[in-house]
């Protein structure tokens, strides 16, 4: 039997942010990116949510021995769940393929909103233009919700861990659509 593997939608897609170097482009059916507030933090998550009729881009990556441990880790805050094989699409033949997503018994209220980082999102775009190109960006931003949250400027002191340089071309992209989305930049 094949090692399994993880279906990426976020910083997952991008490879600089991780060692694991069997990956493959995927597509998962009936489900949407969203920016969740839990009880965890106080920062956004970026999670998913079924979605009828929503399709969204990531990569698959093969966790080598079915060791979970470093990426569980660097996942805190998510719960890992099998995937049904009919709702993803992949080369990678006959995978097992997990994902991680918040828990919504850790949601905040709805009146409460955590930031977006902003050095979060520059790393997934990155990740997405590298993968999929402008297309796969625009996608991202697309079958996202819940860009009405703010978004904390760190780009001059990235405080998300794996943070990583953008070119010229990537930094443009991210501030294009989040200005076509209206996003609400505040200085940290």
């Amino acid at each position: 039997m094949r090692d399994p593997f993880f279906f990426g939608y976020g910083s997952l897609v991008n490879a600089a942010t991780h060692n694991y170097t069997s990956t493959h482009p995927a597509k998962l059916a009936g489900w949407r990116r969203v920016w969740r507030h839990t009880s965890m933090r106080d920062l956004a998550f970026l999670s998913v949510e079924p979605a009828e009729g929503v399709q969204i881009d990531g990569l698959i990556a093969e966790v080598p021995n079915a060791d979970w441990n470093a990426l569980d880790l660097r996942e805190t805050g998510y719960f890992r769940s099998q995937l049904p094989k009919t709702s993803l699409t992949h080369q990678a033949g006959p995978v097992e393929v997990q994902m991680y997503q918040t828990h919504p018994n850790q949601d905040a209220s709805p009146a409460m909103q955590h930031a977006i980082l902003l050095s979060y999102v520059d790393v997934v775009v990155q990740g997405f233009h590298n993968v999929f190109g402008e297309d796969g960006v625009e996608q991202f931003f697309k079958t996202t919700a819940g860009w009405d949250t703010p978004i904390l400027n760190d780009r001059s002191n990235p405080r998300y861990p794996r943070s990583q340089s953008l070119s010229r071309t990537e930094t443009e992209l991210v501030d294009h659509h989040l200005a076509a989305l209206k996003a609400q930049l505040i200085s940290t």
